[in-house]
């Protein structure tokens, strides 16, 4: 017990945390007296047991609701239509065909709306528990009444049961730190949270046998999938905005694959026409890195400028290849900086259709630095987000 009151008593953020939930929570436990701290106490683990209700339900209802609703969204045969879109229209249309397509975000947005219809189901019950309560506490208030030290009392049992909720709400907090570090290692805070002693003994003694090998099999495979499917939405997003091709960039392709017969030669003349022509902004991509500054660009701009980084050349490549009757992917991932490292990258995969439906990767963006059209040392250089 005595380490428990050293690692608490330690001058650290976490350690300071608890100790102003468990005084906050004994003062209100002193002005409420021992009923008012029942009474709150007894809220607070009925709000625990109907969190804890309201999550196992609503996993295993956004499971069932899952592939239902996928179904239902693939039956309504949604397609974007191509035409320029206003913000709300493209943020439907990304949404929409995002919850069809991925599985992870369509489970995450049913698991949160059963979480809160169920929660707000299960406080029309809160009524009912202040009936219970009241039976139970009526008898006690009374026999309190009667004795003369009962105000002195009172405050005395008010207090340590106070103190048992800032207690239970510490745990609450040290439970989602863990949470926390556990799933998002690299994360601000996260050393500061791991170097107290207080964090440390809670968790190895009283979470990590419970939870923690759990946490540590499966938490950086969640949070790196969690990672991904925000890459897809934000794949998505450039795929919807991107929908409307403008009428000169239509022209412009047309006039590119007018000589190719066949898929992998449309592609290829697409991948020479803007590797020759997209120059890489380097002002731009200095802003992003050195200040934070980002400035998002549409095909078209890139189209008229004919300068960008390489989300824009792929974009730019989407575009045309979709108006020369291809089907196209701009791919995000890491792609080699030619110092033994890697850096965010992005590029293109083409459909060829009429030799199986094999995907090839391409790289516009690099195209004058050599050949990045299906080469065969491509996987080496590129790192496909997965």
């Amino acid at each position: 017990m005595n380490t428990w009151f050293g690692a608490l008593l330690k001058p650290e953020p976490v350690a300071l945390m608890v100790l102003l939930f468990l005084l906050g929570s004994l003062i209100q436990g002193l002005r409420r007296g021992a009923s008012g701290s029942a009474k709150h106490l007894f809220f607070f683990v009925w709000e625990t047991v109907t969190a804890v209700i309201s999550l196992i339900l609503a996993s295993k209802l956004a499971s069932l609701l899952s592939p239902i609703t996928r179904d239902w969204l693939i039956a309504r045969e949604i397609m974007v239509p191509n035409e320029q879109l206003g913000n709300l229209k493209q943020l439907w249309y990304t949404l929409v065909t995002s919850l069809r397509d991925f599985e992870l975000l369509r489970f995450g947005l049913l698991f949160l709306l059963g979480y809160l219809l169920l929660r707000f189901a299960l406080s029309w019950l809160y009524p009912l528990g202040g009936m219970l309560f009241d039976r139970i506490e009526g008898g006690e208030r009374r026999y309190e009444s009667t004795r003369n030290n009962g105000q002195a009392a009172s405050r005395a049992t008010g207090a340590a049961l106070g103190a048992l909720m800032g207690a239970g709400r510490a745990f609450i907090a040290i439970a989602i730190l863990f949470v926390y570090v556990t799933l998002l290692p690299d994360a601000p805070l996260t050393d500061s949270i791991r170097a107290s002693a207080f964090y440390n003994k809670t968790t190895d003694e009283l979470l990590e046998p419970v939870a923690g090998d759990v946490l540590a099999k499966r938490g950086p495979v969640f949070t790196e999938a969690v990672q991904a499917e925000f890459r897809r939405v934000l794949q998505r997003k450039y795929e919807v905005i991107d929908a409307a091709v403008p009428k000169d960039i239509e022209q412009a392709a047309v006039a590119v694959v007018r000589n190719a017969d066949t898929d992998k030669e449309k592609a290829k003349a697409l991948y020479d026409w803007l590797g020759s022509r997209i120059a890489y902004d380097w002002d731009k991509a200095r802003n992003y890195e050195q200040r934070g500054e980002w400035k998002e660009q549409t095909p078209a701009e890139t189209f008229e400028t004919r300068r960008g980084v390489c989300i824009d050349t792929a974009r730019l490549y989407a575009v045309m290849a979709r108006s020369a009757g291809l089907e196209v992917k701009v791919v995000t991932g890491l792609g080699a900086d030619g110092r033994g490292g890697y850096g965010p990258h992005a590029w293109n995969e083409v459909r060829l259709a009429d030799q199986g439906g094999e995907w090839i990767p391409l790289d516009a963006t690099w195209a004058s630095s050599g050949n990045w059209f299906n080469s065969d040392g491509f996987s080496q250089t590129h790192i496909k987000e997965t």
